[in-house]
């Protein structure tokens, strides 16, 4: 389960432990070196219960638990102990894997781009159906995958490096639970959004919808910023994000505000609008799991309402999300924590992985428009990993 040759050792152990778990901000990066126990697994309306039970019936060992939630608010999540926890430095960013000419990578999309089109399409229809309904279906976040197969073994470690090099994602990487075809199955990506952040009595979330693809021309890149900005659509989209937050939120919360109010988000490849949620806890009890358990999933990875938008998920994407649009991070014992969406990332196995990406549709989405949304969202995975679009190695990479 290694995912990185951290060298630390497992404090009195004299051994070195395997690296688990690796979150990644602006500030400090939170290493989980081995596994030392399991949560138990269930869905995620226990999960403030689960892992205070945790924290009750084991003694010894780090007092927090980290891991990630699926996207499925009724399947199961994994969190674990684990052996020792290190604090890291951003600094190890570096470029993309160079890899040898040798290497064979083949890309299949899943769905097909005109199949995603298709469900755009369908998607459209049944919002617009809708209307008249006494709770209309508003919103639905449409996700692709591109499943991939090389002839050598994906490298966790390179693709976390190469992914930091942006300053503005929180990169992370979390062991996931055993499955047939892969042992120990990592997930790995760079997110811009936070999910729910808990500090004592101070509570933070940072949800963003509605996005524009970043160009390398100085004047593009402006005027694409410009048009998100103006974009009555995707602010619609995002408002409606927002008050999904504030609604979830204000049952647990004397006071919520958004200081800053909404703003462009820059990521190395897209822009993002963004309003950044604060608030105060009404009883300081309340654990960050609790938190993250009811507002996952939010708008922005699901639609609205979100059973609705759910069942439509279901019916037209056409394959398993697993733990792509979830949430990883961590809880500690006294309620602190922190959760980020786990949007722009891949599944590693081996020689296979899958990456993810998807865009909201709403009234006024264009199929063509959100099928060069995700398209664009692939890119930095793509370029991580070190191959193109067709599945060739960078050359532009290379020593």
């Amino acid at each position: 389960m290694r995912i990185l040759s951290s060298g630390n050792e497992v404090a009195g152990t004299g051994r070195q432990a395997e690296e688990v778990f690796r979150l990644c901000g602006s500030e400090k990066t939170l290493i989980g070196q081995g596994l030392r126990a399991e949560v138990a697994r269930g869905a995620i309306d226990s999960l403030a219960e689960r892992v205070r039970g945790f924290f009750s019936d084991r003694q010894g060992g780090p007092r927090l638990v980290m891991g990630s939630l699926p996207f499925d608010r009724s399947r199961a999540d994994y969190l674990f102990q684990p052996e020792a926890v290190a604090m890291g430095s951003r600094s190890e960013a570096g470029k993309a894997a160079t890899l040898p000419d040798a290497v064979h990578c083949t890309i299949r999309p899943v769905p097909a781009p005109s199949a995603y089109r298709d469900a755009v399409a369908a998607c459209l229809e049944m919002i617009a159906a809708s209307a008249g309904d006494a709770e209309p279906l508003t919103k639905v976040v449409l996700s692709r995958s591109l499943e991939l197969a090389s002839s050598h073994a994906f490298d966790a470690g390179n693709l976390i490096r190469a992914l930091g090099r942006d300053p503005s994602v929180t990169v992370f990487s979390t062991l996931l639970p055993a499955e047939a075809d892969a042992p120990h199955p990592l997930l790995v990506g760079a997110t811009p959004e936070l999910l729910v952040s808990r500090k004592g009595a101070e509570v933070v979330s940072y949800p963003l919808a509605g996005s524009a693809r970043r160009y390398g021309d100085p004047g593009a890149d402006r005027r694409s910023a410009a048009v998100l900005e103006g974009s009555e659509k995707d602010r619609r989209e995002h408002q409606a994000v927002v008050d999904a937050v504030f609604d979830a939120l204000s049952p647990y919360c004397s006071e919520l505000t958004a200081p800053d109010g909404t703003t462009l988000r820059p990521t190395a490849s897209m822009w993002h609008l963004g309003t950044r949620i604060v608030g105060r806890l009404k009883d300081t009890e309340t654990p960050v799991a609790e938190l993250a358990g009811a507002l996952h999933p939010t708008p922005a990875v699901c639609g609205l309402p979100r059973e609705r938008a759910a069942g439509v998920i279901g019916q037209l994407e056409g394959y398993d999300r697993g733990f792509y649009a979830g949430a990883v991070g961590w809880a500690d014992e006294k309620g602190d924590g922190e959760w980020y969406v786990s949007i722009r990332s891949a599944r590693l196995a081996g020689r296979h992985a899958t990456l993810y990406a998807g865009a909201g549709i709403v009234a006024g989405s264009d199929p063509a428009g959100e099928t060069d949304e995700t398209s664009a969202k692939f890119v930095a995975l793509l370029s991580a990993l070190g191959i193109d679009e067709h599945g060739r190695p960078l050359r532009e990479h290379a020593a």
